[in-house]
């Protein structure tokens, strides 16, 4: 399996992929999948931040993606990110998604950021909340009920893992986009 930076190429594959999880799951509370024009827009958005879009990617198919955006807008949270990785339906359980976010960690801590958060959909989602767990997240809170969808509510798992020196140090000054 290769990691690589997302391509042009490779945004049909993402749309595809990340379509199904919103159409058959709670990792996303989206429940309209966006298109490839708007995932073409989302990709050049984070790109543009100077921000990691990855791909993994095996025999020519892409297997999964992950990202990292700003945690909120406010000028304070600027050293915050929020990470989201998703694997195709057909691969779970073969190591990609902690694949994935192993290497988004990676290149935030060297971009200067001190705090990578994940937002989980649904308090059920163990795969997610295990990886998380194993690169080094620790679950801070539950917001309960946030979310409707499938005829039922649901909760959001908030995890938190520091990057480089987190918050032992006042920050530096991060890269200009």
């Amino acid at each position: 399996m290769e990691l690589r930076d997302a391509a042009p190429g490779d945004l049909a594959a993402i749309q595809a992929i990340y379509a199904h999880h919103v159409l058959h799951g709670l990792a996303s509370f989206e429940e309209t999948p966006p298109d490839v024009e708007e995932i073409r827009r989302r990709h050049s958005n984070v790109v543009a931040a100077g921000l990691p879009w990855l791909v993994a990617v095996e025999g020519g198919k892409v297997l999964g993606y992950g990202y990292c955006t700003p945690y909120r807008t406010r000028s304070a949270y600027r050293f915050s990110l929020e990470d989201s990785v998703y694997v195709r339906q057909d691969s779970h359980r073969r190591g990609i998604g902690r694949a994935v976010l192993v290497e988004l960690i990676r290149r935030c801590e060297a971009l200067a950021y001190r705090q990578l958060i994940a937002v989980i959909g649904d308090s059920a989602h163990a795969p997610s909340i295990g990886v998380h767990a194993a690169t080094g997240f620790v679950r801070v809170g539950t917001i309960r009920s946030v979310g409707y969808k499938f005829g039922r509510w649901a909760d959001t798992v908030i995890m938190q893992r520091p990057l480089g020196a987190g918050d032992g140090t006042p920050p530096g000054e991060l890269p200009s986009a």
